[in-house]
């Protein structure tokens, strides 16, 4: 884990990201697991069941059928980290892959053969195949902050139009890479990416990529040049730190979320730019927008709790309790179910006070 001899901006690149990579060392099987991990159904109807220590995004595979989990396996004198595979029903372990690095951020290919993980800590990305658990590839970024520390890749989306990803780097100021799908080559870097980029979201129909920034910006991307075309900020004056991204192509709507500046859910108007409204629900982490419900899934760390918003309204409608710290939202393949990551609070060096869980949230 970092220590406190890092420079200002690399142990925030950690602190945002937790600094996490992937390297591969194997696959467990289903065998591997006999019995059955203790399930919970908590007051409010989630299932939910721990997992391990620093677990983080989540990602679903057609192709397995399968959940994938990253976890940093956050422990004292524990090296390296585990990608562990989960049935999305039951949320049993069916396998794990264990890593030479420590794991974050997870995007799967359409086809679902291949996950795709941050590694904040080596400055990298991994490419792992669902099919055998095991590490295909690896690209390991060279530019620096201008401080001379390495940036932590935080981020990644594929982008199917163009069989390419594209990933956030949390440094000042930050950058954005876009990488070859299949070989993880670079093929652009989009610099002066304002102070740290935090979140992405794609419009692939109309070649958007959307950042959003530690200083407060979002940035509108054209994905054909690879060019910053525009930078919005809310307008008001105040301070924000903006973080995820989720994007309503009906109502021109872009919704960012702001844990810890303004507590808050910005919507922006696509087509103009501006900051329209707010979405008062508290501290907002992660966001999800489900257009066949009209619905968006925030998670708010701070509060340890999850919310359902009406889209049309910018109400919530239900909160879930999912203490100590919800992180990561992932709406599941069917459409019924919602997952959600949930963390621990860190201890003095870094590694994880207790093991993080999983909920999955029926939907009605």
């Amino acid at each position: 884990m970092t220590t406190h001899s890092l420079p200002a901006s690399r142990r925030l690149a950690s602190a945002l990201a937790l600094a996490l990579t992937l390297g591969a060392l194997g696959a467990a099987t289903a065998a591997s697991f006999p019995g059955v991990q203790p399930v919970t159904i908590t007051a409010d109807g989630a299932t939910r069941r721990p997992v391990a220590p620093g677990i983080y995004e989540a990602a679903y595979s057609p192709a397995t059928r399968a959940l994938y989990v990253a976890s940093a396996e956050a422990t004292t004198g524990v090296n390296g980290g585990v990608i562990y595979k989960l049935d999305p029903e039951t949320l049993q372990t069916l396998g794990m892959t264990h890593t030479d690095e420590k794991n974050f951020g997870l995007a799967m290919d359409p086809s679902g053969e291949t996950l795709y993980i941050t590694n904040s800590l080596n400055a990298s990305v991994s490419a792992m195949d669902t099919g055998t658990g095991r590490i295909k590839t690896r690209t390991k970024f060279t530019e620096r902050s201008k401080d001379g520390s390495a940036y932590g890749p935080r981020k990644v989306i594929y982008d199917e139009t163009q069989k390419a990803l594209y990933v956030g780097g949390v440094g000042d100021p930050g950058v954005i890479w876009r990488l070859d799908a299949d070989t993880l080559q670079v093929e652009a870097v989009i610099q002066n990416a304002g102070k740290w980029v935090t979140g992405l979201a794609l419009d692939p129909d109309e070649h958007r990529l959307y950042a959003a920034n530690g200083g407060g910006e979002v940035l509108v991307i054209d994905t054909r040049e690879n060019r910053i075309l525009e930078r919005w900020t809310p307008g008001d004056g105040q301070e924000w730190l903006l973080l995820n991204l989720a994007l309503d192509k009906a109502r021109h709507r872009l919704y960012v979320t702001d844990n810890s500046k303004r507590k808050t859910v910005a919507v922006f108007d696509t087509r103009t730019g501006r900051m329209t409204d707010r979405i008062d629900i508290g501290d907002s982490l992660d966001i999800r927008f489900d257009p066949a419900r009209d619905r968006l899934y925030v998670s708010h760390r701070q509060a340890g709790t999850f919310s359902v918003v009406d889209a049309g309204s910018l109400r919530a409608i239900k909160t879930y309790a999912l203490p100590p710290m919800p992180n990561s939202v992932l709406i599941g393949p069917d459409g019924k179910s919602v997952y959600v990551t949930i963390k621990t609070p860190a201890n003095k060096d870094y590694s994880a006070s207790g093991a993080g869980s999983i909920a999955r949230i029926a939907l009605p």
